[in-house]
């Protein structure tokens, strides 16, 4: 009995040793794991999942763009890391991504709900929104949702749908459709179109889009404001999301979001092609300094110098100092790539900068096939530089596969805003791209130039070194701008 109560004390001494020896390897190895946000700066990237879209992130002539995904470069800088975008197809495949191998955090302008908190983690809120109904100008505007006579369209998974749930307990009649895969600029863009009747988006997407899709008008507010904010998976450390609520906490103080916000709705706010007041007194001010520039560059470009100040208008309002929330600057607002490539070391200089936008929209334009015409090859250009060429390409190959004619603006201008439509875009090469701004853009390019040609028309002195460009350039009728 002594000699078997001795080999279990023995055992059982073992195995408590075993056990300590277990829990202090545990311990210095638990000590010793990297956080997530270790994790982050030691791999030296930071990874945002995304839905793109014009207030979240998307890409064109100018580079990368939208509000989340300038807001998380600068996060990432503040990290010294570089941010890396991982698009997802919908809201429901982004929720349920998050805190995967493939992303750190969400940022698409996620409205915090009892229902995502409940599987998320969220940040402090950069931005408050409201949810607004939208209809179709034209029709009779709702005063209520009891009001509505038709087709609602929202966005599966979506805060919309949760704020259309509660809201039904009072309004049973209330009826809606959900849809996957598509954004809210679709949804407007689908209104506007009457496509569909109703449909309910964040108040910041209203604004941004209203002005490329005006028959959509604002019918009532439907809910309180909404933080929107960051989300972040439940099951990580947190150290990655304190960092982020520092952040945003400075960045906000700071002045930074308030001015990227107005950066982002001012287009949207002072955009009219038929403000001629503003127009007729910068042309007045400022075109003065740069017509004589204007005249010679576009000579050596081959290039009208009407066509060649208009661009420059609608990128900069003749500001050689202009600069974009992407770091785009300068009188013809090129990117760092743009300006390299074309020469040019002083985006902030007039002389440098029209020559190199200049000589980007002529290298534009010839690289497109030799078949293309005029005015069709330069209106097709300057939707390139705007868009960018490859979402031009792409443009032009919905055309075609819709049985129009690719190398014919009038056509392809019907398809380019397509290229913010999840079922399109994700059949091209370059994916999404704010569609719809490239045509607004040439339109208010024809209009300024036409406004400058009539103005030269009235002008008793004009420079004294002007030069005679007219026998080389192309010219073409001055129609009326097309519709939108």
């Amino acid at each position: 009995m002594r000699q078997r109560s001795k080999k279990v004390r023995k055992i059982r001494n073992r195995s408590v040793l075993v056990a300590l020896a277990l829990a202090i390897i545990f311990y210095f190895s638990s000590s010793q794991q990297i956080t997530h946000l270790e994790r982050v700066q030691e791999k030296g990237e930071l990874v945002m999942l995304t839905i793109p879209g014009p207030t979240t992130y998307f890409e064109d002539g100018r580079g990368k763009n939208g509000l989340d995904y300038l807001i998380a470069k600068a996060f990432a800088k503040s990290l010294g890391v570089e941010l890396r975008v991982q698009s997802k197809l919908s809201l429901r495949n982004l929720l349920v991504a998050v805190g995967g191998p493939q992303g750190d955090f969400a940022a698409a302008n996620l409205v915090q709900t009892e229902e995502r908190s409940q599987s998320l983690r969220f940040s402090a809120p950069y931005l408050e929104v409201t949810h607004q109904l939208l209809y179709r100008r034209g029709t009779p505007k709702p005063k209520s949702l009891s009001d509505i006579d038709g087709e609602l369209l929202v966005i599966t998974s979506s805060s919309h749908s949760e704020q259309l749930k509660s809201l039904s307990v009072d309004i049973p009649q209330l009826r809606w459709r959900e849809q996957d895969e598509i954004e809210m600029g679709d949804l407007i863009r689908m209104v506007h179109t009457g496509e569909i009747d109703y449909t309910v988006v964040d108040s910041i997407a209203y604004l941004v889009n209203r002005h490329i899709y005006p028959n959509a008008g604002l019918a009532i507010d439907i809910s309180e404001p909404q933080m929107v904010a960051w989300a972040f998976p439940s099951h990580e450390d947190g150290s990655l999301l304190n960092a982020a609520n520092t952040f945003l906490t400075n960045y906000i103080s700071s002045g930074q979001m308030e001015r990227l916000k107005e950066q982002l709705l001012a287009q949207s706010n002072n955009f009219s092609v038929a403000d001629s007041k503003r127009l007729g007194q910068l042309v007045a001010k400022r075109l003065p300094t740069y017509e004589l520039l204007f005249r010679q560059t576009a000579a050596k470009n081959n290039l009208d110098w009407q066509l060649l100040a208009a661009v420059a208008y609608q990128e900069s309002h003749w500001n050689p100092r202009a600069k974009s929330p992407t770091g785009v600057r300068g009188l013809m607002m090129l990117t760092l790539d743009t300006a390299k490539e074309m020469g040019v070391s002083n985006r902030l200089d007039a002389n440098q900068s029209i020559k190199g936008g200049a000589a980007y929209l002529a290298k534009l334009r010839a690289r497109l096939p030799a078949r293309i015409t005029e005015p069709d090859r330069t209106f097709l250009a300057l939707a390139a530089y705007n868009v960018g060429f490859g979402h031009l390409e792409d443009a032009r190959i919905l055309t075609q596969r819709g049985g129009k004619n690719p190398d014919s603006w009038e056509d392809v201008r019907q398809y380019l805003p397509l290229l913010s439509t999840k079922k399109f875009y994700s059949t091209l090469k370059y994916g999404y791209a704010r569609g719809a701004e490239p045509v607004l853009y040439v339109s208010n390019i024809q209009y300024y130039r036409n406004y400058l040609e009539l103005y030269s028309l009235h002008l008793k002195d004009p420079p004294s070194e002007k030069t005679n460009d007219s026998a080389s350039q192309p010219k073409w009728e001055s129609n009326s701008l097309p519709s939108i």
